[in-house]
Formats: structure tokens, sequence, C-alpha cells
């Protein structure tokens, strides 16, 4: 774990502590706010780290990745068109604990993955898992798991606008939820979009996908999520992602932003 940043309030309490007492041991209890990093992991020829930030009681308002700009080239380009992506598991920061997220893990696909036309280009898949790796690991899709993996969950549960095609259960994943009304639906080019996953009709976790290419242009950009009216899990849940590129950190960034507790 890596403190990188703190808020400019922050900033301002523990100079005002300093002053008083000639020590910052009243800082801590004062405000938790402040940007923490998990352990990295080599991606590429460069790294990827999980990240949270907290404001000053400590809730979390973003959790998200960094991806060094060297982590974009070196990567693996024999993996079969429809062979499994390159996963890179990331642990998230202990500060991450209250999110009710476990994990993260970092897709590479070279050549993209069904359906073809639409995410068949070298693109990240970032799934921010809301299960362990215990529970990712008996989703098989396989014998009496696949009704499992491919059950769609109740109206109340499913984010409004999305749709769950058949065909889109994985192993140690569950299955895909798309919103039709996305760019690369409607005679668009793919650049990033958002899926939301299920198993046995409950969400598991939620993704953001984002090409290499447009990961490249260090595009910085915001976008509202479409949400479900209710969530079978209590966690934090994002109403807008971003994709976009810290020139303080020099990384890469793909974020959930806008956290809600439910």
């Amino acid at each position: 774990m890596k403190r990188i940043a703190l808020q400019a309030g922050v900033v301002s309490v523990l100079t005002g502590a300093l002053a008083l007492s000639g020590c910052a041991g009243g800082y801590d209890q004062a405000s938790r706010a402040g940007t923490y990093e998990g352990p990295p992991t080599a991606v590429g020829e460069g790294e990827a780290r999980s990240f949270v930030t907290l404001d000053a009681q400590g809730e979390p308002i973003a959790l998200g990745v960094r991806l060094s700009p060297a982590a974009l080239t070196g990567l693996p380009s024999d993996v079969g068109h429809a062979g499994p992506a390159v996963e890179y598991r990331l642990d998230l920061p202990p500060e991450a604990a209250a999110t009710g997220y476990d994990h993260v893990t970092v897709d590479w696909n070279p050549h993209g993955h069904f359906p073809p036309g639409v995410y068949d280009v070298a693109h990240f898949d970032f799934h921010f898992y809301l299960i362990d790796d215990e529970a990712r690991n008996r989703i098989t899709g396989e014998g009496e798991d696949r009704a499992r993996a491919s059950k769609a969950p109740a109206t109340e549960f499913m984010p409004a606008g999305y749709v769950l095609p058949e065909g889109t259960d994985e192993p140690r994943m569950g299955a895909h939820a798309i919103h039709p009304g996305a760019p690369e639906f409607n005679q668009q080019p793919f650049t990033k979009t958002f899926i939301y996953g299920f198993y046995d009709g409950e969400m598991v976790f939620v993704e953001p996908m984002v090409t290499k290419a447009f990961l490249e242009t260090r595009a910085d950009v915001r976008e509202a999520i479409p949400l479900p009216e209710r969530y079978h899990r209590t966690a934090y849940y994002p109403t807008e992602y971003r994709v976009g590129y810290d020139a303080e950190t020099e990384a890469h960034v793909v974020v959930l932003e806008g956290l809600v507790r439910h």
C-alpha cells in the first residue's frame, strides 16, 4: 500500500497541527482523506496498480486502476482469436476494504472478443469483482452450472437499458450485460464502454472496457452509468466512470467514480 496524494484541505489541516503542536499527531484523527495504492502487478513492460480515494471521513469516493505508460508496450500478442484473455490480477489496498470489492483484474485481449465487428479490436477489460477468487473458481459454466452462469437477474436488479444476451457467460466470470444504446452497437467504433456482470442472477462485477488505442490518445472523459433499482450486495457502486491520463502520476487511469453505498 502506498499513499500518494493529499487533498488541499488536508494539507491545510496538517500545517495547522504542526504549527500548534510541533508534530502531526492529530492529523490522522482529523482526516483520512487521500489516495492509497495497492501493490504493483507487472503488465507489459510496465505495471498496474489499484487505488482508492477516501474523503475526510474515510468514505470511498473513487476506486480505480493506474497503468504506467510502459504497460501498453510489450504486451503478449500470440493469444488466439478464440482463446482466453491474458488476466493480470490486482490486489486492493487495505483502505479499500469498505468498498465491497474483493480484487480487480485487467484482462488484455490482443484480438478482442465476441461479438465480431464490435469488440474484436485490441482492448482491456477492467473487472472490479464483488466476489473472491474462491467464488470465481466455482463459476464453470459447464453442466449444472451453465444455467447459473447465464441466469438473468430480476428486472429491478438489471441496470436501466441493459440486456443479457445469450452466450456471454464465461468461466470464472459469469454473464455480461450490455447496453444496446452504446455507440459501438450503433454504427460507431468501439472506444470504451461499461459492462455489468452477473452469476446466478446476482451482480458479481462491474467492468469498464477500453481499447488500447483510446488509452494511447490520453483523452480524459467521464460518463454517467445507467443504474439498477436494487443491488444484491452491500457495496459502493459507481454512478460514473472515468478513462483518462493523470499527468501528476504519469499514468493511464480507469476509475469508478461517484461511489454510492447500496
